[in-house]
């Protein structure tokens, strides 16, 4: 099966303006992608491909009988995308979103077989360190009724389906 992974805005308002977000950047950051895959830490991708046109999308094929995992690298950050105050920006959430299609038949399109993604922030490490600290004070400070409402932590990224 072939997946293609993006990276694109959560937000719907940034979603309008997608096109002209991703060329700023391109135009400030020449020769840089915003997404790529880390070979050496996947396993079970074949034939990744990288397209120089399009910086937020890689695509790779992988057999789903075999056991697979793929390791992106995100090479902005979300305050790249704020407008710029006085430092301490929240930035603006990404989403990562994977879109798998079967083989089409003879003259069709590949049929589209599943597609899931999950919200994140990219900040550089500091800066990724302190927002993980303040939030996890303000989840701590929550009353138990109110601490069940957030997603536990994970140690991989878990990636919801996309209904």
């Amino acid at each position: 099966v072939q997946s293609v992974l993006r990276v694109v805005f959560h937000d719907r308002r940034l979603q309008y303006s997608e096109q002209q977000q991703l060329e700023g950047w391109r135009w400030s950051r020449p020769g840089d992608r915003i997404l790529d895959i880390d070979i050496p830490l996947s396993v079970g991708i074949l034939e990744p491909q990288i397209h120089p046109t399009l910086l937020n999308t890689v695509e790779f094929l992988w057999d789903p009988s075999r056991r697979t995992s793929v390791f992106v690298q995100v090479h902005c950050i979300s305050t790249e995308f704020t407008l710029r105050k006085n430092g301490g920006e929240k930035g603006v959430p990404f989403r990562i979103q994977i879109d798998t299609f079967g083989a089409g038949g003879k003259g069709d399109p590949p049929e589209h077989l599943h597609s899931a993604s999950c919200l994140v922030k990219v900040f550089k490490p500091k800066g990724a360190d302190r927002k993980q600290k303040t939030d996890r004070e303000k989840v701590e400070k929550q009353p138990a009724q109110e601490r069940e409402k957030f997603q536990p932590a994970y140690e991989n990224t878990v990636l919801a389906e996309v209904g």
